[in-house]
């Protein structure tokens, strides 16, 4: 701990740097201390959900409705909304809602005693102040109000996280040796940085069209991305020429993460080496 404190104060880093220690976790400084000051030189809206992609719930909704997105999106917190979610009341906290519903869909939650609050901050506000707010105030999620005091987007401390650390891969992600499932013959389940040639060598799947070798990109996430000329949304399907579609599961504003890929009925694979 005194050497990880001892570079801290060798690179001038800014105060909130000791994140990484009060949140239970102590990340290699290695590469790392390089990204903490880019925090304080990018802006909220650069790494904010577009409006268009929040999962959140209205306050009316059943113990049923609530479990089901909880179940689906893997999350841990919701934002919670009246009406619109341009009226946000707060989050409600997995957490919460376990120890009160337990997960029992026939119960009916009152989720505005459960509601949590959230923090709303301008586009405009740095990821340092913001990050400095979340410690401060012990909630990890923000909305983004635009100047008229409507939704424009969502950060989370993972975000700002990732920024610093790069992608988290928590407990519910596949392993890392474990980058692609075929759910059922020609549907896979992979992960968008999952190289193409990596792919090719271990499934025959070989999706350098033409066996091209000039590409600028070397994922299946850079495919999509040069099919689109874009980063695709969560729940975008994305067909190539030869008719294989790819159906976007996981996506921010910066990066897909997650697609499903389902092959054409023509499409056929190469042999591969055992």
């Amino acid at each position: 701990m005194k050497s990880l404190d001892n570079e801290m104060k060798k690179k001038k880093l800014p105060f909130w740097s000791s994140f990484f220690r009060t949140e239970g976790k102590v990340y290699p400084l290695e590469g790392m201390a390089e990204n903490l000051p880019k925090l304080s030189d990018l802006r909220v809206d650069d790494i904010a959900v577009p409006k268009a992609d929040i999962i959140a719930a209205p306050d009316d909704s059943s113990s049923q409705e609530i479990s089901e997105i909880f179940r689906r999106f893997r999350l841990s917190r919701l934002p919670i909304f009246k009406e619109t979610l341009d009226n946000p009341l707060g989050l409600l906290h997995l957490k919460d809602f376990a120890l009160e519903d337990g997960f029992n869909q026939d119960n009916n939650l009152e989720i505005k005693s459960k509601v949590r609050p959230l923090i709303f901050v301008p586009p405009s506000m740095n990821l340092g102040t913001l990050l400095q707010k979340m410690q401060a105030d012990r909630i990890h999620m923000a909305l983004v109000i635009d100047e008229y005091g409507g939704v424009e987007g969502l950060v989370t401390i993972e975000d700002l996280l990732e920024e610093i650390v790069g992608e988290i891969i928590d407990e519910h992600d596949q392993d890392e040796d474990q980058l692609w499932t075929e759910e059922k013959p020609n549907l896979f389940m992979v992960h968008a940085r999952l190289e193409l040639d990596m792919f090719k060598e271990q499934t025959g799947v070989n999706l350098r069209y033409d066996n091209a070798q000039d590409e600028e990109y070397e994922t299946i996430g850079g495919l999509v991305n040069s099919l689109t000329n874009r980063i695709p949304v969560r729940g975008e399907v994305i067909k190539d020429h030869l008719g294989n579609e790819f159906s976007i599961v996981e996506a921010d504003a910066r990066r897909i993460k997650k697609l499903r890929l389902q092959l054409s009925r023509n499409f056929k694979r190469e042999n591969v080496d055992k």
